[in-house]
Order: structure tokens, then sequence, then C-alpha cells
């Protein structure tokens, strides 16, 4: 039996890092900015690009088909490319798919574009999100170390949540005010200037591995990343917690028409409709900054399965059809139980190799887009069938049901130190 550490050594290991101090990093100020610009350049560039489809081509199923595209790159072509940011350096990475998108939204902003240009133009800029995300996700742990790195993944998220909010609600204003080929134009100019931020705030690194060694083909860098993730109980577990998103971030997806049926009219159904996609954003704030900032590290690991329940329990509330100012609450409460994904990737990133990370996350990545899209693509055909009520909830009983098992798989897995809920109250 190994010898039980010392108070002070466990104080230590379990010390709490600040904002201040993480902030304080100019590495991580330069990725959180650039990814700040980013986000909101592409929340305005999807708004305009659905306004720019439609007026050209009065189609719906166009209109449709190019929000589709979002998802479908990263989940057909993200574990193979996310392999690139273990092939070569990360910084460059980043440059490289920074500077190309910044060129392929630039040619979406030319007039007169076929469909089927703009949709290609679309699905390449989609494409090249995930060596970017899977390098700017490796680099994180290599400039934030320790609770540092929960700190700054929790700044992330929470800048995410809170640009995607304003994106949605400026964005149309803005568009309205610009025209959409304006719009496409700032986004462009958002990855440029990202590039620009990342060339001069981050500093060289060598590619992940040793100097000269030969890299494997990127298929078996794949097969490999793929065997690593899934063969290792404790991996395999962390990437289910991960993607578990998929039942609580379903309601998002149905929020026009569960606004249409607590409100009639136009007004009303658009404004409802906002609200409703806002709230687990909002959520998602709430608990991203208490759990960082409230709880322990390993006091996280341990709540990871309550938060996890958490995050799909409010849904069931419903099945009763409450009215509106009830379906927020929970709605947000849902949202704060998803800050669980801080404790589940914090311990992601321990056990996963350095020069592994990049092919690691974009799997991850990957089954992140793949789960929500394919929830929300079934939660709308049931709800079509039965109403988003009933299917909301049951995408929570469906969820909490996972959790728990999952909650109680880790228990087993991790052993003594991470409790769950099943446990505690035996």
């Amino acid at each position: 039996m190994e010898e039980e550490p010392s108070g002070r050594h466990r104080r230590g290991a379990d010390r709490q890092s600040t904002y201040g101090e993480v902030i304080a990093i100019p590495e991580f100020r330069a990725l959180w900015s650039g990814q700040v610009l980013s986000l909101l350049g592409d929340q305005f560039a999807q708004i305009a690009l659905a306004l720019l489809v439609y007026r050209e081509t009065g189609s719906t199923l166009a209109t449709a088909s190019v929000y589709a595209l979002t998802y479908l790159p990263a989940i057909v072509g993200g574990p193979f490319l996310a392999g690139l940011a273990d092939r070569f350096a990360r910084r460059r990475v980043m440059l490289c798919c920074d500077l190309i998108r910044a060129l392929l939204v630039a040619i979406m902003v030319i007039p007169g574009l076929p469909f089927a240009v703009l949709g290609a133009l679309v699905f390449l800029v989609v494409l090249l999100s995930a060596p970017f995300s899977a390098a700017r996700a490796a680099l994180m742990p290599e400039i934030l170390e320790g609770d540092r790195y929960v700190i700054g993944s929790a700044l992330q998220n929470t800048t995410g949540q809170a640009v995607q909010t304003f994106g949605f609600i400026g964005g149309g204003a803005l568009i309205m005010t610009i025209g959409p080929e304006r719009a496409l134009a700032i986004d462009a100019f958002t990855f440029a200037l990202s590039a620009l931020i990342i060339f001069l705030g981050v500093r060289r690194r060598p590619a992940p591995g040793q100097a000269g060694e030969v890299k494997p083909s990127m298929w078996a860098m794949t097969r490999a990343g793929t065997i690593m993730v899934f063969g290792d109980p404790k991996l395999r577990t962390l990437v289910l917690f991960a993607w578990l998103c998929g039942f609580y971030v379903l309601p998002e997806g149905l929020a026009v028409p569960y606004a249409t049926k607590l409100y009639d009219g136009t007004l009303a159904v658009e404004l409802v409709s906002g609200l409703l996609m806002a709230a687990m954003p909002v959520g998602t704030v709430i608990g991203a900054l208490a759990f960082s900032r409230l709880v322990t590290p390993s006091g996280r690991l341990r709540a990871m399965g309550w938060m996890a329940m958490l995050s799909c329990a409010p849904l069931i509330g419903c099945v009763f059809r409450p009215p509106l100012y009830a379906v927020l609450a929970l709605w947000v409460l849902s949202g704060i139980g998803g800050a669980y994904q801080l404790a589940a990737n914090a311990a992601f990133v321990q056990l996963v190799p350095a020069e592994r990370r990049g092919q690691a996350f974009g799997l991850v990545q990957s089954g992140l887009m793949a789960a929500q899209g394919i929830a929300i693509l079934i939660g709308g055909f049931a709800a079509d069938r039965l109403g988003p009520e009933p299917v909301v909830a049951f995408s929570g009983v469906i969820g909490v049901t996972a959790a728990a098992v999952l909650a109680v798989l880790w228990t087993e897995i991790a052993g003594e130190g991470a409790e769950s809920p099943a446990e505690a109250t035996a």
C-alpha cells in the first residue's frame, strides 16, 4: 500500500489558482483573445450565410444545408486532420489554419457565387477548425499547468458562451445595418487578426515528439489515437462523460418549436426563442465560474458524477409543460450542471501523453459535434410527432441514467478517490 501523502503535500496538490494569475500569462492572453475574435466573427458569419443563401436561392432546404455543413466536416474529417497537431509544431498549425480560413471566407464575399461553391467553401472553413482546435487544446496544458489549466478552461468556456449569446443577439442587428457580405468580410478579418495575435503572442515550440523522429502516416496516427483513447478504461469513461452533452444540448435545437408551444404570435415566438436559446449558455457561465472557484481540484472529480446528472435531471420537469419562467429556470440549472465538463477535461489532459494530445482532443471534439448533431436531428424528428416538451423530458431521463452509470464506472475505475452519487447514498 502506498504511503498516505502528508497534509502539506495534499494541500499543495489541491491548491486553487486564481483568474488573475492565469490572465497574467501572456501566451494564454494571446490564445484567449484570438478565440474571442474568431468566435465572434463566426457568429456573424452563421447569420450572414443563412441570410445570403436564402436571398440568393429562396430555398429553405439550401439554407438548412449550409447550417448542416457546420457539423459534417468535424465529424467526417476531424479525427483524421486533428493528427496534424501532433505531427507539426502546434503554433504553426494554428497560424496556417487561421490564414487559410481568412482567405476562404474572403472569397465568400464575392457576389453571385453559386450555391455549390459557397457550400464547398463553408465545408473547408469548418474542416480547418478541427486541426486548429486540436492544436490549441494540446497547447493549453503546456502554457497552463496544474489548476491553472482548469481556470483557463473555465475562462475560455464562459467567454465562448458569452460571445455566442452576444453574437446571436447583436449579429442580426449588425447584419441588418451593414449587410451579409460585409459581415463575412468581418469574419475574414477576425481570422487574420487571430493569426497575427498568435504570431506575436505565442512563442515557437518544436513539433511534439523527439527531434528527427520519423512520424507515422496520418491514418496510422488516427488509428493509434483511437486505440489509445478507447482502449483505456479511464480515458474511455471520460470521453463518454464529454459526449453526454448530446442529451442536454438537444433542447437548444428545439427552442423555436418549444417557444411556439408557449406563445402564439410571431414577435413573441422570436423573443421566447431567444430567451430559451440563451438559458443554457447563461447557466454554463454561472456553473463554470462557481465550479472552478468554489470547488477544490480533488472535489471537482468527486462531484463530477453529481454535476453530470444535474445537467440532465432538470429537463425531466418539462414533461409537466411548465410556464416560461419555470422552463428558463430548468434550462439554466441544466447549464450549471454542464460545468462537470471542466473536471472531465482536466482529468483527460493529465492521462493523455503530451505528444498525443492533438489526436486525442480531435477525436473527442468530433464525437461532441456528432453527439449534438445526431441528438438534435433525432429530437427534431420526434418532436414533430410528440411535441417538444415530452422529447426534452425523455432526453433528460436517458441523460440522467447514462450519467449515473458513468459515475459508478468512474468510481470503480478511479478507486476510492472518486465517490459516486450511488455510493454516497448507499
